[in-house]
């Protein structure tokens, strides 16, 4: 008896000085990362934010996109409302700005709707680019809300507020709104992208708030965790069907059955923290066993590690010619996933694969020598593309990662200390 004890107080005592590493590492990375993306990307001219950023800090592109430019200003907002070593005011300056440039110019009134963004502006503002699709007014309403959270600013949370009744309009009633032909070969298969998005802008609107517009999001919510279990019913095999939109090509790809591992793990987590705000068990156990489990396993390279992009549910080999690349993102959802399911079940296998997704990410993402992270690794594991920002690589995967982990590394070590 004593024997066990000891052992089991021993690996106790293992796992908290490991996840402290974690955490010292996360939060050090953190800080570098804010670092990299303060000095090089903030553009004084004209406002917003540059993101076609060097591996060492040049601008190569000065095109501006409003995915990002939202991203950034949510990001900066979140650090300084939640961390405290982030509430500076050149954060909250650079975040205004952000804010200041997307309600000037990311709006295209001659669209057909006073609310359709663009995907991509010019540096001083002019539109350049629209997409048929909503993730430019998503990124939008995530910036405005949570700027509007640490500014006060009631107008602004207002027009959040009724940007996403207009989203949640095209999803559900109408999308003609947002220029996309209905053509008669088209499949009316909702992408899982889609209700991932509008719960994680739930989340957001419904943070420790109350009242009828809670309610009504609650609702949306409820359908959205609906829609993203659906792609769980089309099941083949051992896998499971996800018709997914290529996000590298910005624009939409047909149906074709293939699933994107980073997508799975990141409705993996939105799924945990729904099931876990609502009670819901068997929804935290679905989210762990069939959206972090099954992609993982599955996903994993087992000759050079590191996830795969693309995996066909067939076997097939997927026609996107990036299937096989080491992408960061999917590296940074699985952290989240892993730790966040770890932290609620305390099975040490979810740990282990912590293990395994945080050791690759850090010894093949992360530039030591210049700061910020690689995200374009041939299978191999070696950089493709060296660039540390570009059209879909802006301060949010890396940031949004290191900044959960470490809040959940806090709460886990927390409880263990007291």
């Amino acid at each position: 008896g004593l024997m066990i004890d000891s052992v089991l107080l021993l690996e106790g005592a293992m796992s908290i000085e490991k996840l402290q590493r974690y955490r010292e590492q996360m939060r050090t990375e953190l800080d570098k990362v804010v670092d990299f993306w303060q000095k090089y990307s903030h553009d004084t001219q004209y406002g917003g934010f540059f993101t076609c950023i060097g591996k060492d800090g040049k601008i190569y592109d000065q095109l501006k996109y409003v995915w990002l430019q939202g991203r950034q200003v949510w990001m900066y907002c979140r650090l300084y409302r939640t961390m405290e070593r982030f509430n500076k005011p050149e954060i909250l300056e650079a975040a205004k700005s952000g804010g200041a440039f997307l309600r000037r110019f990311a709006r295209i009134p001659n669209s057909g709707s006073p609310w359709k963004c663009a995907f991509c502006l010019t540096r001083d503002g002019k539109a350049l680019k629209v997409q048929r699709t909503i993730f430019s007014e998503c990124f939008y309403v995530m910036a405005m809300d949570e700027l509007a959270r640490v500014t006060g600013d009631k107008d602004m949370q207002v027009e959040a507020a009724q940007m996403m009744d207009q989203l949640v309009h095209w999803v559900r009633v109408d999308p003609s709104g947002l220029g996309k032909p209905q053509l008669s070969g088209d499949t009316p298969v909702c992408s899982m992208a889609v209700p991932m998005m509008l719960l994680c802008l739930v989340q957001q609107l419904t943070e420790a708030r109350s009242g009828e517009e809670v309610d009504k999001y609650r609702e949306v919510g409820g359908w959205c965790v609906k829609q993203i279990l659906q792609h769980l019913q089309m099941t083949v095999l051992p896998l499971y069907c996800l018709p997914v939109v290529s996000f590298l090509s910005g624009f939409l790809i047909s149906f074709i059955y293939t699933f994107a591992i980073g997508h799975a793990l990141e409705a993996g987590w939105f799924l945990l923290q729904y099931g876990l705000e609502n009670g819901d068990q068997e929804l935290q156990r679905t989210a762990v066993d069939k959206f972090m489990e099954i992609p993982f396993l599955t996903g994993w390279d087992k000759e050079h590690g590191g996830l795969l992009y693309f995996l066909d549910v067939d076997g097939y080999c997927p026609t996107q010619l990036e299937w096989s690349m080491k992408l960061w993102w999917p590296h940074c959802e699985a952290l989240i996933a892993y730790l966040m399911a770890y932290s609620h079940t305390k099975e040490p296998a979810l740990l282990e694969r912590f293990s395994q997704v945080y050791d690759y990410t850090f010894s093949h993402f992360s530039d030591a020598e210049n700061g910020e992270w690689f995200g374009y690794l041939t299978q191999q594991g070696k950089v493709t593309l060296d660039f540390k920002g570009g059209p879909f690589k802006g301060f949010f995967h890396v940031p949004r990662c290191l900044y959960m982990c470490e809040k959940i590394l806090d709460s886990i070590l927390n409880k263990q200390e007291t």
